[in-house]
């Protein structure tokens, strides 16, 4: 939908920053590095549209010495006097290690049926755009009361596929939510490109066999300022809100989706 007639920009015109918190679900893979440099060209991409991003990473520890979401979420939220003081690590791009907090906010929801992600509005209502990268066992639990649509990135290795369909796996069995799964090109060469569109087809196939859901995929040259714009603006039209009038969503397969949703950009 969105490579019909892009150009660079076609995200002004679609989309606007709002002062609701919206989120992003980025699903990490075994290899934290697998999409990490393509993550952070998206966030540039979405800071300068506007939208003042936060990434929770999910995949980096907090530590005395690299404080993270733990450590807020011990202090009162911001309008109370809550503080993260990120030292040397603050730059124009707040990234926030939350490989424990995260969990820490899952656990507190489940024992409160409370929505999650509502549990962070207060310490992060100052941004646009919060970004969790996490690994899919983690980001499950906090997306159940989020209409997001959660990207998987896909490792080129022989293991992507496998490692991809377990993420969709974990996601589908939390919250029933569709994914994205974005098939990465390093070198964008002709046998590059068919080899992923070939793995991306494999992981469709067993994705409606299996857990009964559509998977909407795209293949993306890391290199291509273009294509990773693109990435940006399909995020963003995949962002949830985290208002306090969030919905459950039912955690059944997603027979009932519809059916232009499997389909591939």
């Amino acid at each position: 939908m969105l490579d019909i007639g892009f150009h660079q920009g076609a995200g002004l015109h679609s989309f606007t920053p709002q002062s609701e918190l919206r989120v992003i679900a980025v699903a990490s893979q075994d290899n934290a590095a697998t999409g990490l440099e393509a993550l952070w060209q998206v966030c540039a991409i979405l800071q300068r549209l506007g939208y003042p991003v936060v990434v929770l990473d999910g995949t980096a520890h907090e530590t005395d010495d690299s404080p993270g979401l733990l450590h807020l979420l011990q202090q009162a939220p911001w309008n109370e006097g809550g503080h993260l003081n990120m030292g040397a690590m603050a730059s124009s791009l707040a990234v926030i290690p939350a490989a424990k907090g995260l969990l820490n906010v899952a656990r507190r929801a489940q024992r409160s049926d409370a929505p999650p992600l509502q549990l962070l509005v207060p310490y992060f209502r100052t941004y646009g755009l919060m970004v969790l990268h996490a690994p899919a066992a983690t980001l499950a639990p906090l997306l159940t009361h989020t209409a997001t649509i959660p990207l998987v990135v896909m490792g080129n290795d022989a293991a992507g596929v496998l490692n991809s369909y377990k993420s969709l796996k974990q996601i589908a069995v939390h919250t029933g939510l569709p994914c994205m799964v974005a098939g990465l090109l390093h070198g964008n060469t002709a046998s590059e490109r068919r080899k992923t569109r070939a793995a991306l087809q494999t992981l469709q196939e067993c994705s409606e066999q299996h857990l009964g859901g559509p998977v909407r995929t795209t293949t993306i040259a890391t290199q291509n300022p273009q294509d990773l714009q693109r990435l940006a603006l399909q995020l963003l039209e995949n962002a949830g809100t985290m208002s306090e009038s969030l919905t459950a969503l039912p955690t059944s397969n997603l027979t009932g989706m519809p059916a232009q949703f499997v389909r591939s950009h």
